[in-house]
């Protein structure tokens, strides 16, 4: 099922004119918070969060980068977004940013881990 509720048939051909037309019925709003949510579903994986296998997929140096770009992300469309959507957003980065020290072995100074650039440090 896509953003916009609609099944797809399995053996249809996808249509440019027709996916143009879908995406321009999504509000940005709408675009930019499915964006954060799929850098913070990302991020939280690379940092051991995931329910199985979770040291398996710990990667930090990736979660980093995942981590900064939601924060430049949140931190640049939040003025546009309102705050009812960037407030949960915020939370959620600020959930991630947390996780990330927990599972460094060497702590970052603080203002210098992952996204604090954009967010502030959160310690």
């Amino acid at each position: 099922m896509d953003p916009l509720g609609h099944t797809p048939d399995p053996g249809a051909v996808p249509n440019a004119g027709t996916a143009t037309r879908d995406i321009a019925d999504v509000a940005a709003v709408e675009v930019i918070t499915t964006a954060a949510v799929h850098l913070m579903s990302a991020a939280a994986v690379k940092c051991g969060l995931a329910e199985e296998d979770s040291a398996e997929h710990l990667d930090l140096d990736e979660a980093r980068k995942l981590i900064t770009a939601l924060a430049a992300l949140v931190t640049a469309a939040a003025p546009d977004i309102g705050n009812q959507h960037a407030r949960s957003l915020r939370d959620g980065l600020r959930s991630l940013q947390l996780a990330f020290r927990e599972a460094s072995v060497v702590p970052d100074e603080p203002g210098e881990g992952p996204g604090e650039k954009y967010t502030g440090s959160v310690v």
